[in-house]
C-alpha cells in the first residue's frame, strides 16, 4: 500500500502521537562503534553523520547535542508522494512560534519539536483532527 495522498484526508486523520523519551540530534564521524540499535533514526550527510536517539543514549556514548527534543508521530499512512502536507502542519507550528524538524519515513511523518513546545505542538497538530 502506497499511503494516501488526498490532503485534506490527510489533514483530518493524522492523529498526533507523542511518543515517550527525550530526543536528541548528534553528528559523528562512523558507525563503527555503534550498535545500530541504540539509534531510532539516521542520515548521512556529506559533513558527518546526524543520529537521532535517545537523550540518556547520547549521554552514555559522551555525544553533544544542543537541544533537547519530544517526537510526534503522525499516525496517518502518508504516501511519500503526497503534496501539502508538511507545509499545512509546519505554517501552523510556526504560526504559534514551535520550530520543528520533520523525518518522512515510508509510512508516517515524524516531527521533532523542543521538548518545552510539545504539548503546545500537539495541541496545534490535534487541531487538524478536530477540524478546527
Amino acid at each position: 500500500m502506497s499511503g494516501e495522498k488526498d490532503l485534506q484526508k490527510l489533514l483530518k486523520s493524522m492523529k498526533p502521537e507523542l511518543n515517550e523519551g527525550e530526543f536528541v540530534f548528534c553528528k559523528i564521524e562512523t558507525l563503527d562503534t555503534l550498535n545500530l540499535n541504540d539509534i531510532e533514526m539516521l542520515f548521512r550527510e556529506k559533513e558527518a553523520i546526524t543520529l537521532i536517539l535517545k537523550k540518556e543514549k547520547a549521554d552514555e556514548l559522551k555525544l553533544e547535542y544542543s537541544v533537547i527534543m519530544s517526537w510526534i508521530t503522525l499516525s496517518v499512512h502518508s504516501s511519500l508522494e503526497a503534496i501539502g502536507l508538511t507545509a499545512a502542519f509546519s505554517n501552523a507550528l510556526s504560526q504559534k512560534g514551535i520550530s520543528c524538524n520533520v523525518v518522512a519515513a515510508f509510512y508516517h511523518d515524524h516531527i521533532f519539536v523542543n521538548k518545552k513546545e510539545a504539548e503546545k505542538a500537539m495541541e496545534v497538530l490535534s487541531m487538524f483532527s478536530n477540524g478546527l
